[in-house]
Order: structure tokens, then sequence, then C-alpha cells
């Protein structure tokens, strides 16, 4: 069931490592049937160069049931059930840890529209998430996650801007599709890239520095433990 969604949830994702998006298996894209309440999204954990079409994952948009699959969904799949719950014109949405989209995330800082190119995307700054309480953290993480994705949206309208930070961790894209999600991905990525360069280039540099000075990720921090160890602890919950 569902081939068609699940041809262009599986296109989507095959595009990710072609733009230089993503990093071994470090990112996922999802779409959605809102008539049939699924959601299609790629499998935990699996190489891009392996997985099949018929290897996507549908779930229950309702609920998160896993519907008629083999393989576990993506371990992001609560977020993304968030997101296309609380904005509902979006068709598909995108996750990654591209490079200076990340680093922005990590420095804790908005990406300025600086241009036009941003312009042509996204109706403002970037925004970057507040912190996660440890309480988010510890407990129904991922679905916390685009909690704080979507309280970060209660001022900004979502169809115009359809990308975000969060904090310490990377970037997610949305939009009418699986393949228009992954479009504004390569753009967020570039945009980053650019704005990057114009901080440094224009003696900007005084966030950057700023954020240099503050405290990394430190061992027993919520965040560091939960993702190390849902990847390697005894309770791990990535992949197949």
């Amino acid at each position: 069931m569902y081939e068609k969604l699940k041809q262009a949830v599986f296109e989507a994702n095959r595009a990710l490592p072609k733009n230089n998006l993503v990093t071994l298996t470090w990112g996922n894209v999802s779409g959605v049937d809102r008539e049939n309440d699924v959601m299609v999204i790629k499998p935990s954990g699996v190489s891009y160069d392996e997985m099949k079409p018929e290897d996507m994952v549908t779930v229950r948009l309702s609920d998160g049931e896993v519907i008629d699959s083999r393989l576990k969904p993506s371990s992001d799949t609560p977020t993304h059930l968030v997101l296309y719950r609380n904005f509902p014109e979006i068709g598909g949405v995108c996750h990654t840890h591209s490079r200076f989209a990340t680093i922005f995330a990590q420095m804790r800082l908005e990406i300025p529209p600086y241009g036009t190119t941003h312009a042509d995307y996204f109706y403002g700054s970037i925004p970057c998430t507040k912190t996660m309480k440890e309480a988010e953290i510890k407990d129904d993480y991922e679905a916390n996650t685009g909690e704080v994705i979507v309280r970060k949206f209660a001022k900004l309208d979502y169809r115009n801007i359809p990308a975000v930070l969060v904090e310490s961790h990377g970037p997610f894209t949305w939009g009418k599709s699986p393949a228009k999600c992954v479009e504004n991905a390569i753009v967020l990525e570039e945009v980053a890239f650019m704005a990057w360069h114009t901080m440094v280039g224009t003696g900007n540099q005084k966030a950057i520095y700023i954020n240099m000075l503050g405290n990394p990720l430190s061992n027993n921090n919520p965040l560091l433990d939960k993702h190390f160890l849902r990847k390697h602890g005894k309770d791990a919950y990535y992949g197949q």
C-alpha cells in the first residue's frame, strides 16, 4: 500500500547524500497522506545506498503506530508527527545534520537574512529553538523536540519560514511535499554557509566569538546522554 508516497519519500531520502546534506545515516525525510491518516518515513539506521522504496515505513499519523513494515521507523518519527499535526499545510519534513546549519545550531545562533538568496526562500531569520529542559530530554525526547519547534513558531509563520535549527542538534525543514522539504534543506545549508562567511567577512565576529566562549555539552549533560545512549546504551533504540 501507499506505493506512490513510499516512492516519493524514498527518492527524497536518496537526494540527501547526493546533495551532501548527510553523513552516514544522519538524516531522514518523511511524507504524509492526510486523507488516509498515514505518514511514510525512512527506516532507522539503514544506509541510503541499501534501502529500497518498499523499505520506507508507514505509520499512522494520529497515533504513530507502524502499519505495514518489517523495519523500525526513524528514531525521529515522533518529531515529524508533531510537526505534521501542528503545521497542517505541510506535506514533507526533512531532518539533517548538514554542516553549516548544524554549526549555527550548536552555536545557538539564528541565521540572519543577509541577502536575496535567503529571501527567495525564507521570510526572515531562520530561528533557533530554546534549550530543552532536562525532563523534556529524559522522557519523550523526540516528541518534545517537535514541541519546542512548535513553540518557537507560536509567533512565526511556518509557511513563510519553512526551517528551524534545534539548539545543539541540527536543522529541520518542511514543505508541500517530500521533494520540496529537501529543496528547502539544500537552500538552508547554502544560506547557512554564506551567512557564516558573511558574518566573518563583515567583521560581525562578535556574536560568533561570544558563543564560542559558551559551554559545550559536558559529560552527564542530559542531551549528550540522550543522543549517545539512544545509539549505544543497553536500551538503545536507534537502527534495526
